[in-house]
């Protein structure tokens, strides 16, 4: 598992230290995943790979991490210090809702209500104050 920027996986690490004692090749890896991603530049993709025997390799991109959605929702630059303590800044619950429509196939939930909940919850470590 892995977080690169999409669009520009290099084979330097993270992608050439996590993958090289596997014996994959590391640029065809950066060029497949660079290719598919071209499309999400800006974003930090979240990757599993799996490695077989034969040194072939498969992979899956997931969404963007709740965390990076949140702040650029918010239109904040980083989270609180302080968690509990400190508000960054807000949050409305359609941008919340948004969020859950973008995530709910990497989410570990079973209703749009439950994984609401974990984005406000994800919202509240970050600093931020969900309102109505």
């Amino acid at each position: 598992k892995m977080q690169l920027p999409a669009g520009a996986a290099t084979p330097a690490p993270p992608v050439g230290s996590s993958l090289g004692p596997h014996g994959l090749n590391t640029m065809d890896f950066c060029k497949r995943f660079n290719a598919e991603t071209a499309s999400r530049k800006g974003e930090t993709v979240p990757v599993v790979v799996t490695v077989y025997v034969d040194k072939s390799f498969d992979f899956i991109t997931k969404t963007a991490p709740t965390s990076e959605l949140l702040k650029k929702y918010a239109k904040v630059p980083k989270g609180a210090k302080k968690t509990g303590s400190e508000i960054v800044g807000t949050i409305s619950m359609s941008a919340v809702d948004e969020i859950v429509k973008i995530k709910m196939k990497d989410l570990n939930a079973w209703t749009i209500e439950s994984g609401r909940k974990m984005i406000i919850g994800s919202a509240r470590s970050l600093g931020l104050s969900v309102v109505e």
